[in-house]
This record gives structure tokens, C-alpha cells and sequence, in this order.
């Protein structure tokens, strides 16, 4: 549940709550103490592989960390999300830096997984297939109106995760990458440039980890995560 407060929630008010009860995060989003989704099974055997994947092209370059918080700004107010994996270059916070507390400058990546658990697609969503996926990504500027588009109980849509990506890169992510479990797919989106959907065999690489490639597909083997069925 959100944890509702008469007043907004400032960050530091925020980081004084205590904690949540069993494994449950909270995540300060518009001033209230937002649960974020538990992963389960599956969810943490792609983390596992994508942290593995990226900790091999990033070796002595940065950190990639599971579910580190990271302070942040989100339409002019203060914003802690916890991405499942970000990655953070020494260029933008020295490797010096040695304090227990939240990711303190934007990461060069964040990525969020889509977990199939709880999904119930819209039949009238256009995020209800793999094409119409692709189709919402030719703008962001629509991500809002998109998210309203599909339910999911209780976590988080494609489309939701679409503005949340908008909000990442307008609060100076560089990149964000969005894997759906669902479609076997894997959104990447840019600050300059449309997003990319890859799925299947088509291969991911990106400016940010030189030499790194891969298929999502591939992960999803390596994750052992089986097909759906419907």
C-alpha cells in the first residue's frame, strides 16, 4: 500500500521513515512512500544475467548495482526510484566514493524489468501485442496517455514503465532499458533518439559498453526462464 502522508513527504522526511515490513521497498514518488513491486523467481534470475552481462563490459569503469536507490528530480520535485540494475561510470561518480546511502547523481543506465506475474492485458490496449509495443514507442510525448492503457495488478505496464523511462532520461539518465517478460523483449530508450524494441535474435549493443552484445533471447536462455503459455 502507499504509505499516505498529511503532508508531502520531503527526501530527507522520506529517508527517516522506517523500514518496510518484510521485503517490502518503498520507492518517494510525488511526495508519498510508493511499495515497489517484490521480484520473484524469474525475475531475479534476469537480474542476475543482465548484472552479469553488464559487469563484464564495465570491469574497472563503474558500478552496476541490484536495487540501489538513486535521488533524483521528477518534474521539479525530489524523486528516489530503485531501479532492479543501474550502472554508474566513474566519470560521473569517482570511484573514491564510498558512502552508505543512495545513488547521489543520475546513472549512466537504469534498467526495469517487466515482471509476467500479475499482468492482465487490455484487449483495446495497443500494448496488448508485441507490434503495438513497438508502435508506442515512436514517441514519448504520448507515454502518459499510454500508461492509462493497460492494467496490470498490482505492478507496473509497459506503457507506465514508457513514462517512467521519459521521467529517468528528463532527470539526465542516458539510458534506460526496459525488459519485458511477457514479449521476451527488451526497450531501450535514449535521450535523443526514438527507443529500439529487440526481441528474439536481433542484436543489442550499445555506445555506453564497448563490445558488449547480445540477443535477448540469449538472456532469456542463460535465465533458463521458460516460454509462456497461453
Amino acid at each position: 500500500m502507499i504509505l499516505q502522508a498529511k503532508n508531502q513527504l520531503t527526501l530527507q522526511e522520506f529517508l527517516n521513515l522506517p523500514p518496510g515490513e518484510g521485503d517490502i521497498t518503498y520507492e518517494l514518488v510525488d511526495g508519498q512512500a510508493i511499495p515497489k513491486m517484490s521480484p520473484q523467481f524469474f525475475h531475479a534470475k534476469l537480474t542476475r544475467v543482465l548484472l552479469n552481462l553488464i559487469e563484464k563490459s564495465c570491469e574497472g569503469k563503474g558500478e552496476v548495482c541490484p536495487e540501489w536507490a538513486v535521488a533524483l528530480t521528477r518534474r521539479g520535485r525530489d524523486w528516489m526510484p530503485i531501479p532492479d540494475i543501474l550502472y554508474i561510470s566513474y566519470e560521473r561518480l569517482p570511484a573514491n566514493w564510498d558512502e552508505n546511502e543512495a545513488c547521489p547523481v543520475p546513472p549512466d543506465l537504469v534498467i526495469e524489468i517487466i515482471s509476467p506475474f500479475g499482468f492482465e492485458s487490455d484487449a483495446r490496449s495497443p500494448l496488448a501485442s508485441p507490434l503495438g509495443r513497438r508502435l508506442a514507442n515512436a514517441t514519448l510525448s504520448q507515454s502518459t496517455e499510454t500508461a492509462k492503457t493497460a492494467t496490470l495488478s498490482p505492478g507496473q505496464t509497459f506503457g507506465q514503465m514508457t513514462a517512467k523511462a521519459k521521467d529517468y532520461l528528463d532527470a539526465k539518465v542516458l539510458r534506460v532499458w526496459v525488459l519485458d517478460s511477457k514479449a521476451r523483449s527488451i526497450t531501450v530508450f535514449y535521450p535523443d533518439a526514438a527507443p529500439q524494441t529487440y526481441m528474439g535474435e536481433e542484436l543489442l549493443t550499445d555506445s555506453l559498453f564497448e563490445g558488449l552484445e547480445f540477443t535477448v533471447e540469449q538472456v532469456f536462455q542463460k535465465a533458463k526462464i521458460p516460454l509462456a503459455t497461453e
